[in-house]
């Protein structure tokens, strides 16, 4: 599609309407001499010196007949000059050659190809020495090289003047040529290439005619029969182009040739504007992409800004030159609506001048948001110094609401700026929103709060992306913001959003270090000492082991007997860590070695136990005696069944 949207460029590029020349001044006095003898002209001259007789109303402006019947006119002169095609152009080659023999010269053929060949001597030496890179890349400067010795050759010398204009239409064709082939092959190396540089080559040869026919005194009749051949001989070729990719669907290739078909009978019927619009519709998407491309093929190794700065900034170009295109056309009908209203022309040049605003905005928009996703990527942190770590965590905090805020006044600016080139007065709008915004305060306080509140957490740096905080019932690592919320993650796995109006008092666990206590219950009997030595060698392993030793500030420590409980003695421990999500496994593996140190040295965890007692031992003997005795009776009988 690539070389489709090339070609559709350049095929109606080819109008007639904007080569036709002013003719020479003895040509008008012989035009005008001629109108002074009319009959018709003389009685109206007669009727406008009689001051009683009443002139004639001529209508304002061009109507649908008027308009009907200059076409219908325009097509049956360049149906009639068809035939004189031969005749004219043999003419004027005739007289171009005769131009060159007689001053001296060769025939403009020969000096054209020996201008052409010193051009490729030049671009070969070129070719020979620069380095074996891409040549797709370096064919845009190879046509430059080609085409400086051309301009030494033409300028130095003095061409008489049909030679002069033939060969500078001509030459400036052939390097044009070369552009384009330059720029098919950039942009799409393999897909379609001769058939892109067929179309194009055809286009500018038919450009190229249109132009120097005048110049070389062929009559404007045949060279706008020239530019409807042409025009006719691309079209099929782009019909043609279109039926034969077969990936395309039956549908797409019907929509493509009726489209391309109405902008083609658009430019033929005279309406510029429309004929404009529909190619810019049809080729612009697809020239955009491929100037994208093109344009990171130029510079491989642009990465961040400078990438977005070359793709966006060749598309604005394009899309740029493309609206001054369309302003010289507008200024260029003279009989068109938009010169007749002054209302229409300011709104069209209103809307060009929007679109421009637009691109800016767009550009400006998209380096900002590739600096800020740069800034946000999160790389290798180990090593690094504690300011430096707390700088990019409170840059990935700021960053995104940076974001958010950067596009909504961008926007609005934006919005505003558009609606004034379009002939809006902004300035009651601004106080009518400014009153509205008062209205939706009132009616959204709780908003309000919320993104108040937001603004000074950030201020406050209360907490950033990847620590872990607690508030109210909401506890969870922070993942990201909004302008009204934030957004957490349970070590659980849920996420909870939460306004800032509703966080309160925030406990953050991952700021600076934090103190990790337990208690464990021991009996009374334990050697408290021993256990201490035990905790403080337990402490120096764990400070020591390669994963957990980075993160203490200060080692496993037995703070002493806490309290005294009902079945034992509560000792009390701490260690002192950085923030880091590893706490509660620290704090789970300490236990596990305690308990095995303490098994294994004899200290006794404490356990619930029952003492069961009375006023004096003998008497609590003396019933358990009477028990034993009692239950051992109960199985004696007599030899008789009676009891004993």
């Amino acid at each position: 599609m690539k070389w489709l949207a090339l070609s559709l460029f350049l095929l109606f590029a080819v109008t007639p309407a904007y080569s036709q020349p002013a003719p020479p001044l003895t040509e008008k006095i012989e035009a005008l001499t001629e109108l002074l003898q009319d009959p018709e002209i003389q009685s109206w001259i007669k009727q406008a010196n009689d001051k009683s007789a009443p002139i004639p109303a001529t209508p304002s402006g061009p109507s649908i007949s008027t308009w009907e019947s200059a076409i219908r006119s325009r097509m049956d002169t360049v149906a009639a000059a068809v035939p004189r095609i031969p005749t004219e152009v043999l003419a004027a080659a005739k007289r171009v050659r005769a131009d060159a023999v007689s001053n001296g010269y060769a025939p403009v053929f020969l000096i054209f190809a020996g201008l052409i060949l010193a051009g490729m001597i030049v671009e070969r030496l070129y070719v020979r020495m620069r380095p074996n890179t891409d040549s797709t890349v370096y064919g845009l400067l190879s046509v430059f090289v080609f085409a400086v010795p051309l301009a030494i050759v033409f300028f130095a010398v003095n061409w008489p003047p049909l030679v002069r204009m033939v060969l500078l239409v001509y030459l400036i064709a052939f390097v044009c040529f070369r552009l384009v082939s330059a720029l098919v092959a950039l942009a799409s190396p393999q897909e379609g290439l001769m058939r892109g540089r067929l179309l194009a080559g055809i286009a500018i040869l038919a450009i190229a005619n249109s132009v120097a026919g005048p110049l070389i005194d062929v009559d404007q009749d045949v060279v706008d029969a020239l530019s409807y051949i042409s025009s006719i001989i691309l079209l099929a070729l782009l019909l043609e182009a279109i039926w034969s990719v077969r990936a395309r669907s039956l549908q797409r290739r019907f929509a493509l040739t009726l489209a391309i078909v109405v902008v083609w009978a658009l430019w033929c019927v005279g309406f510029k504007g429309l004929f404009w619009l529909g190619v810019y519709v049809l080729i612009l998407p697809g020239t955009l992409q491929s100037v994208g491309k093109a344009a990171l093929r130029l510079a491989p190794h642009a990465e961040g800004m400078r990438s977005v700065l070359i793709t966006r900034g060749a598309r604005a170009a394009v899309i740029v030159l493309a609206l001054a295109w369309l302003t010289v056309v507008w200024k260029m009908n003279p009989e068109g609506l938009a010169q007749r209203d002054p209302a229409l022309s300011a709104i069209f040049y209103g809307l060009l001048k929007s679109v421009v605003v637009v691109l800016v905005a767009d550009l400006l928009w998209h380096m900002a948001k590739c600096w800020i996703d740069g800034k946000l990527v999160t790389g290798d942190e180990t090593g690094l110094p504690a300011q430096e770590t707390a700088r990019r965590g409170r840059l990935r905090t700021l960053l995104p609401i940076l974001r958010n805020a950067l596009a909504a006044v961008g926007l609005t600016i934006t919005a505003l700026l558009v609606l004034a080139e379009i002939g809006v007065e902004i300035g009651p709008l601004i106080a009518g929103a400014g009153v509205f915004g008062v209205a939706i305060g009132f009616g959204s306080q709780t908003l309000v709060k919320d993104v108040i509140s937001g603004v000074f957490y950030m201020l406050d740096d209360a907490f950033r992306v990847g620590e872990y905080i607690q508030a109210k019932s909401y506890k969870g690592t922070v993942e990201g913001f909004s302008l009204r919320s934030v957004r957490l993650r349970h070590h659980r796995g849920p996420i909870f959003t939460v306004p800032f109006g509703e966080l309160g008092a925030v406990e953050n666990m991952s700021r600076d270090w934090g103190v990790v206590k337990f208690r464990i219950s021991v009996g009374f009997d334990a050697d408290v000492e021993k256990a201490r030595k035990l905790t403080k060698k337990i402490g120096a392993t764990m400070l020591e082991d390669p994963e957990f030793g980075p993160i203490f500030i200060e080692p496993l420590k037995m703070k002493g007997v806490e309290e005294f409980g009902d079945y034992g003695m509560v000792l009390s421990f701490g260690m002192t860590l950085k923030p880091s999500p590893m706490q509660s496994f620290i704090r789970r593996r300490a236990n596990l070695l305690l308990r095995e140190a303490f098994v294994s040295n004899g200290i006794q965890f404490a356990q619930p136990t029952v003492n069961v007692g009375g006023e004096n031992a003998g008497s609590s003997a003396s019933a358990a005696a009477l028990q034993t005795l009692s239950r051992n009776t109960q199985h004696v009988v007599a030899p008789d069944g009676s009891p004993p």
